[in-house]
């Protein structure tokens, strides 16, 4: 089998079985001979700003001199995107060797009588497998959906829980409030194990404080009075963090959303925390935090031209924020595709009504989720706005709207995979003007 033939096989496995229990991913792991063992690993949850606290730590532990495997998801455009060693994506060749010997431990499983591992599932089996044979010494683990029944549930003794920023998003398996919600993402945390967390929704707080509280787990709370802004440009935030019995220090993030401010310091805290097992400088992570890197969580990719991943309520709200500070100043275009289950009705009025864009470009992301472009943008003039365009073609719509922008911005926004197609458009792009230089 070869690299090709493995994707299609794991982008397949959907069809032909369904989630398991924690107890049935143990099995799979003990079969495997426990692949993490030994690995010091950081475990985040959260509904937002898991990937980007994810690469804060990342980066940080890298410019501490530390081997670190980093295991996120979903991925933008290639499925290897969600296992990176040392700053970098791993092979073809690597990602094939994992999935042949975990494909090797599940025929044996399934012929005795067991169940075929799910499409998640099978992505963290192989992860593991991967750092374990990159011998990296810190693993910075993302959940996938929730936290109490993910797969990556099973590490039984990571250094430290992080529980990022918590909304209402996947309420189907989550619960429709916040502290059913936020019970789900506190099922991560391990008896004795420190929990740092995002304070500022004090329903969610309740909840993940007294989970560490049964459990007998440190618990340290990041509030909003710990963090506050200083100066901000198209190139980023440069903000003090100011934690209680220590020295304040100032912080430089590549993003110029506020609420990176939130993503860097909840990073840093837990560092301030682990001080004594990583034994990084202060200038380590300082330098960390300002070189890290996650893709389309407002990320600058051509001059005036943002890429941001919101596709929830929450995430909404803080790209409106963003951009409306902008607006205050610059003509503000919008690029926007969301999905079928997503409120996009109301995620298309409150960007109607938070930013006044002078033109949006509707498009349409192709598959069983698929929202028409037409549909999209009849929406946004329903919501006020009088420039509206649809175009079914991503790539179209993108140069149709980087064409309008002029001395303007232009965002895209209201889903990940409108981004991961937007990135691979615009790495396209650039690969064809620089042949046409040569």
């Amino acid at each position: 089998m070869n690299y090709e033939e493995a994707v299609s096989y794991i982008d397949n496995i959907p069809k032909f079985t369904t989630k398991h229990p924690l107890e049935h991913t143990r099995m799979l792991m003990e079969r495997l001979g426990n692949p993490s063992t030994g690995r010091k690993i950081i475990h985040v949850a959260g509904t937002n700003g898991k990937g980007s606290v994810c690469s804060y730590l990342d980066s940080m532990l890298r410019c501490g001199g530390k081997s670190v495997g980093l295991f996120t998801s979903p991925h933008l455009i290639r499925i290897n995107e969600r296992y990176i060693i040392n700053g970098q994506n791993i092979s073809d060749e690597a990602f094939l060797s994992a999935f042949e010997k975990v494909m090797e431990m599940v025929r044996r499983f399934v012929r005795e009588g067991g169940d075929h591992p799910s499409y998640f599932e099978l992505l963290f089996l192989m992860g593991m497998v991967i750092f374990d044979e990159a011998d990296v010494e810190y693993i910075v683990l993302e959940t996938g959906l929730g936290g109490r029944l993910d797969a990556t549930n099973v590490v039984p003794h990571p250094l430290a829980c992080i529980i990022t920023s918590i909304s209402r998003d996947h309420t189907e398996y989550l619960g429709e409030t916040i502290p059913e919600i936020a019970g789900e993402k506190a099922g991560i945390i391990k008896p004795g194990v420190p929990v740092i967390y995002d304070g500022h929704c004090r329903e969610a707080s309740e909840v993940i404080r007294s989970r560490a509280e049964e459990l007998g787990s440190p618990a340290y709370e990041l509030l909003p009075s710990m963090y506050r802004r200083e100066t901000v440009s198209q190139e980023g935030i440069t903000f003090t963090f100011d934690c209680q019995g220590a020295e304040p220090v100032t912080l430089q993030i590549p993003y110029i959303a506020d609420y990176q401010m939130m993503n860097a310091s909840l990073a840093y805290f837990t560092m301030q925390c682990l001080r004594e097992i990583h034994g990084i400088s202060e200038e380590g992570l300082t330098q960390g935090i300002a070189k890290a890197h996650w893709p389309c969580r407002m990320e600058t990719v051509l001059p005036g031209v943002i890429i941001d991943g919101a596709h929830n309520e929450d995430g909404i709200e803080q790209f409106i924020r963003t951009a409306a500070h902008f607006a205050r100043e610059r003509e503000i275009t919008i690029l926007f595709s969301a999905v079928c289950d997503k409120k996009y009705e109301e995620m298309i009025r409150k960007i109607s009504e938070g930013i006044r864009p002078a033109r949006v470009v509707a498009t349409q992301i192709e598959g069983s989720r698929e929202v028409p472009a037409e549909e999209l943008a009849e929406d946004f003039r329903k919501a006020g706005c009088r420039e509206v365009y649809a175009q079914a073609d991503p790539a179209q719509a993108f140069e149709q709207a980087y064409a309008m922008k002029g001395d303007g911005m232009l965002f895209c926004v209201g889903s990940l995979y409108l981004a991961g197609e937007l990135k691979d458009h615009i790495s396209k792009r650039a690969k064809e003007e620089k042949n046409a230089q040569l």
